[in-house]
């Protein structure tokens, strides 16, 4: 079976009602095609050598006593047992290093979602378990050992959003790693993710990278799509090898993995979290996003992340982001308007969900899709690129690299594409082979702007809705391009087992509606599941 990457589906097929069941065929029972499963460029060796002696003296009886403390727990219980001194932070750490090394590489269980970690990481929680003596009061992030997807620049690593051309792209921290580091949270390593963002091959798996090779699902790992790009976020936080994740989203990039994996993403609104020093597609609509096994690990991890910053023209202020994690035990859903899209009630998981909203009190509209089209979708994504990537290289990337433009990449692959880009670099090619004047440009964006809007706004205000629900990525395009943000939360299995998401979307500034209405679906009805193979 040919493999159809989500993302890709997305940024053309989100404006047809059919675009739902085409994402749908991918989940199957049957074996999918891969070219290249296992990487031909990472050294297990090297990646597990500072670790060596320290998990030597992890004993497999610590591992499995942790076991119940740690797995499918969230951040604030796992903060309330290291307050009662049952393990320390450098045990979370070692666990979570354990784990990984039972389960993602070079056996029968493989998933492939981890590029590289952070070599200091053990040290680094040590230091934390020093200071936490010292009675301060800390943000619930303190000491949470995080994975960021590898797109995201980082000191301790390379950020090579899974190409070879970035192996050697050591740079400094992005502005939501200097967030996260300065409310104490551990970076313990970095994901794979579909090379470049999933806008490189276009004929190409979802979750496959030249560095990281073939991410594999939890839930059926050569039977179910990972989703994409932030394929090893999704998975990684699926079967417990971080506290949380961090992805990035353009076009469905979080909520497609996330949604694949049974967890919880948070694509927010363009600005309030930072992009500087990430890899980009698209200035215009680019987002980094929590990825949590709990609504409320959601809340915290974007809490941390969250800060003004002065070199993202888009970035904004929100005060007392705590807000977002300690409203959320007087979260409720009652009273709240929200359309349900009717084409939508056909799938069971979808109507169930919906009747639970019901019986939390939820007012549901049923409402018909909008016939709103997303024109040159592709094209604002082409050419935000030419001039994009350029700017991270020379502000963000290592200059020593000596790249300047998408060509310059392209032109490197090219070299030996067998190994590099064995599914070849069919959008690359179409991003430089793209042309617009200024205002050509202007009107692209502004067409988009307006048709997204249009997409949600005509039925919220026909209806007095105060947000929309949709399935997986489904609509992520249209959220995308009207700048509105998405929560999706574990809404149970299909008869394959395939995971699937209720999306909550609704207007620019709403993560707090989000996360509070997903808070109280989540806690009603506990739907997400461990995968049956990683229980251990």
């Amino acid at each position: 079976m040919k493999v159809v990457g989500l993302i890709i589906v997305s940024f053309i097929l989100f404006s047809c009602a059919s675009s739902e069941k085409q994402k749908d065929q991918i989940n199957t029972q049957d074996e999918l095609s891969f070219k290249v499963i296992d990487s031909k460029y990472l050294n297990s060796e090297a990646m597990w050598k500072p670790f060596e002696k320290e998990l030597q003296s992890f004993s497999d009886e610590r591992y499995h006593t942790l076991r119940s403390y740690i797995l499918e727990k969230d951040i604030p219980t796992i903060q309330k047992y290291i307050a009662n001194g049952v393990f320390s932070y450098e045990e979370l750490t070692l666990f979570f290093l354990k784990r990984i090394q039972l389960y993602d590489r070079n056996n029968d269980k493989s998933l492939n979602s981890i590029i590289s970690f952070n070599p200091n990481v053990i040290d680094e929680a040590r230091s934390l378990d020093t200071s936490l003596k010292d009675g301060s009061e800390m943000h619930p992030i303190f000491g949470m050992p995080v994975l960021l997807k590898d797109n995201i620049n980082t000191l301790e690593m390379p950020t090579t959003a899974g190409a070879v051309a970035l192996a050697e792209n050591f740079s400094e921290d992005a502005h939501i790693v200097k967030q996260l580091k300065a409310h104490g949270a551990l970076i313990l390593g970095k994901t794979n993710l579909s090379e470049w963002a999933y806008f490189f091959c276009g004929d190409c798996p979802s979750g496959y990278s030249a560095i990281g090779g073939q991410t594999l699902n939890p839930y059926g790992r050569k039977n179910i799509d990972t989703g994409g790009s932030s394929s090893g976020s999704g998975v990684a936080t699926a079967v417990n090898f971080a506290v949380a994740s961090v992805g990035t989203e353009t076009s469905g990039s979080i909520l497609s993995p996330s949604s694949q994996n049974s967890v919880v993403g948070m694509k927010p609104t363009v600005g309030l979290l930072s992009r500087s020093g990430i890899i980009p597609i698209s200035s215009t609509l680019d987002t980094p996003g929590p990825i949590t096994k709990f609504v409320v690990d959601n809340a915290i991890l974007l809490s941390a992340m969250a800060g003004y910053d002065v070199q993202d023209e888009a970035s904004y202020t929100v005060e007392n982001t705590s807000n977002y994690y300690l409203n959320l035990n007087k979260a409720s859903i009652s009273g709240k308007r929200l359309g349900v899209f009717n084409h939508l009630l056909g799938d069971s998981l979808y109507a169930n969900a919906v009747k639970h909203i019901e019986g939390l009190g939820g007012v549901i509209i049923k409402i018909e899709q909008e016939n709103s089209s997303l024109p040159n979708f592709l094209r604002l994504l082409n050419l935000d690129m030419q001039k994009d990537l350029p700017l991270y290289f020379s502000y963000y990337g290592n200059q020593n690299l000596g790249y300047k433009t998408v060509n310059d990449i392209i032109n490197f692959n090219q070299k030996d594409s067998l190994n590099r880009a064995p599914y070849g670099q069919k959008l690359f090619l179409g991003v430089v082979s793209d042309t617009a004047s200024e205002k050509e440009f202007i009107a692209i964006k502004d067409t988009l702007f307006r048709n997204g809007r249009k997409f949600f706004d005509i039925p919220m205000k026909k209806y007095r809705l105060d947000g929309i629900l949709s399935i997986n990525n489904y609509h992520a395009g249209y959220a995308a391009v009207a700048k509105y943000p998405a929560l999706t939360v574990p809404m149970g299995y299909d008869n394959s087992n395939t995971p699937k998401g209720l999306t909550f979307i609704t207007k620019t500034g709403g993560e707090m509606e989000l996360l509070q209405w997903g808070y109280a679906f989540e806690k009603a009805t506990s739907l997400r599941k461990i995968p049956q193979e990683y229980k251990n």
